[in-house]
């Protein structure tokens, strides 16, 4: 993460929904999630027959996007990615809503929502993200293509 070619590119502020401090790669979506049935809670993977990110695992990663869909097993679908060890470091989304806020309270994963500006628009997907939700915060740092990338 401290190489020349990463760059810091943003700092967000948001609000807390849950404490915590973590860093990691960012997921990005612009698609709702679909916890009851759009994910696999033994791996952490999306598996939602039309979600854009279809495949791939939110485990252990920053997960952004705008907020949940589907029905109140949503939270339970996330409370296993806990239990099993396969949970985003942290959670960056832009509706709130009870089953969302229910959903990041038992994932127990540092969770900020209402941003100055609009997370799903400024990080892209494998960008470092530090999350610090207790002082409402998240740092966004570019990461440089390897080298004949572009």
């Amino acid at each position: 993460m401290n190489t020349v070619a990463d760059t810091v590119v943003a700092t967000l502020h948001g609000r807390k929904v849950v404490g915590g401090v973590a860093e990691g790669e960012a997921l990005v979506t612009e698609a709702h999630i679909s916890g009851w049935g759009g994910i696999d809670s033994r791996t952490g993977t999306i598996v939602e027959m039309r979600h854009p990110l279809r495949g791939q695992s939110f485990a252990g990663k920053v997960l952004v996007f705008p907020g949940a869909k589907g029905s109140s097993g949503w939270s339970n679908a996330f409370h296993l990615t806990r239990s099993m060890g396969v949970a985003p470091a942290a959670m960056l989304f832009t509706e709130m809503t009870t089953k969302i806020a229910l959903g990041a309270v038992v994932t127990r994963a540092p969770a900020l929502t209402d941003f100055d500006q609009d997370p799903v628009a400024v990080i892209r997907t494998g960008d470092w993200v530090r999350v610090d939700a207790d002082a409402g915060t998240v740092q966004v740092i570019r990461r440089a293509p390897p080298a004949g990338d572009s």
